[in-house]
């Protein structure tokens, strides 16, 4: 299926959909489905790269459902699903595990169950992307050394990672030299 976008509005934007959008000269572009997205963060942050103790991938979700709204956040809580669902995300992307180990429940009336039904309930997919993700070239540890403007990278530990996580403090205006 394919969605619209008119060309002064932005990318986030619900797309309309029909050939009367096309008429108004708006520009037409494939929605994915949700395994395609998924295909493609997987391309990013290859499962295969997180720790043996993480859960990363795909909470919940429809893998045909279609995905024309993306919501990235730090943590799984309440708050970020409520706030998915008011933007209309149909995929809710985290860094941080809901499930880090097994659960018995996904009962409602529980911290983590109340967010799987709030998201299930609202059509909005939950994939994660942690310790994968720290490890990616170019990863979270690369996009934070940038942020600190570190200058030499280096591990602080060894760990079985394919690629370690950054970093060493360089002497600057903003940062603390160590």
């Amino acid at each position: 299926m394919a969605g619209t976008l008119p060309p002064a509005r932005a990318r986030g934007a619900r797309a309309d959909r029909g050939s009367s959008a096309r008429a108004r000269g708006e520009v037409t572009f494939p929605v994915p489905a949700l395994s395609e997205v998924l295909a493609a963060l997987d391309a990013l942050w290859p499962p295969e790269r997180a720790e043996g103790w993480d859960a990363v991938g795909t909470v919940c979700g429809d893998p045909d459902a279609e995905v024309r709204r993306v919501l990235f956040a730090v943590d799984p809580v309440q708050e970020v699903a409520d706030e998915a669902v008011r933007l209309g995300a149909d995929l809710l992307v985290t860094h941080h595990p809901l499930y880090l180990r097994g659960t018995t429940t996904v009962a409602a009336d529980t911290f983590k169950g109340k967010v799987v039904h709030s998201l299930i309930k609202h059509d909005v997919a939950l994939h994660v992307a942690h310790t994968n993700a720290d490890t990616a070239d170019p990863g979270v540890s690369d996009a934070l050394a940038g942020a600190l403007d570190l200058r030499i990278l280096r591990p602080w530990c060894r760990t079985r990672a394919i690629r370690p996580a950054a970093a060493a403090w360089a002497g600057s205006a903003n940062s603390r030299t160590r």
